[in-house]
């Protein structure tokens, strides 16, 4: 436990679940899509949905997408900026199975066309996790430099990604194994101890049967 376990993290109120959470869902799904969102569509789930209006919920996920921090005094206006910077969004309330009760789906395409679909958690204290990624089961924080693979279930992909970390002496913290079925879609969640070098990255997305590659670094942003 550290003092922000007791204290709460530096932020725009009034709640650190529903507003500085909900501000971080929205700084990661804006970094996971690596892209300028232009359109997004976000089903709050559970307490999100019941409270969240009150307490700025869906004003914070805006201001994330924005690219704010949960300290920006501009937050209570982001539905303004939104319009300002050609987001346009809309919210709807939906029944999520198994999930958190301060959850939300966010379904977005950027500028250039990328599109993502990010399931997401406060935990609480401003904390996050996040769930799924494009349907699949995924469970990181962000709090880490966080290298996401997506590749064919194919021998060898593990190893070539695990001994670039190496070569570059990154040290992987924690690494989480998904597909959808044997030979199929599978994903890599490996969150590092060390900033992943640029690239590292590029070097990875050239390999084949490797179909996409995201690096997200939310300290480098701050």
């Amino acid at each position: 436990m550290n003092i922000f376990d007791i204290l709460g993290p530096v932020m725009v109120g009034p709640s650190s679940s529903h507003t500085a959470g909900a501000v971080k869902i929205g700084l990661v799904a804006r970094e996971l899509l690596k892209d300028t969102p232009i359109d997004a569509t976000i089903f709050l789930h559970g307490s999100f949905a019941l409270t969240g209006s009150g307490h700025g919920t869906d004003r914070a996920i805006i201001a994330g997408l924005l690219g704010l921090q949960p300290d920006d005094i501009r937050i209570p206006q982001s539905f303004e900026l939104a319009g300002k910077q050609d987001l346009s969004f809309r919210f709807e309330n939906k029944n999520l199975k198994d999930a958190h009760p301060n959850t939300a789906l966010l379904v977005l395409k950027g500028k250039n066309g990328r599109e993502i679909e990010v399931q997401a958690s406060s935990i609480g204290g401003g904390r996050i996790m996040i769930h799924k990624l494009d349907g699949i089961d995924v469970n990181f924080t962000s709090e880490k430099p966080t290298l996401i693979v997506h590749n064919q279930d194919q021998p060898g992909h593990v190893a070539e990604v695990t001994s670039m970390l190496s070569h570059k002496s990154v040290n992987i913290a924690t690494m989480q194994l998904y597909r959808d079925k044997r030979g199929g879609y599978a994903v890599m969640v490996i969150e590092t101890d060390q900033s992943i070098p640029m690239e590292a990255i590029h070097w990875l997305e050239r390999l084949e049967g490797i179909i996409k590659v995201t690096y997200i670094n939310t300290e480098e942003k701050k």
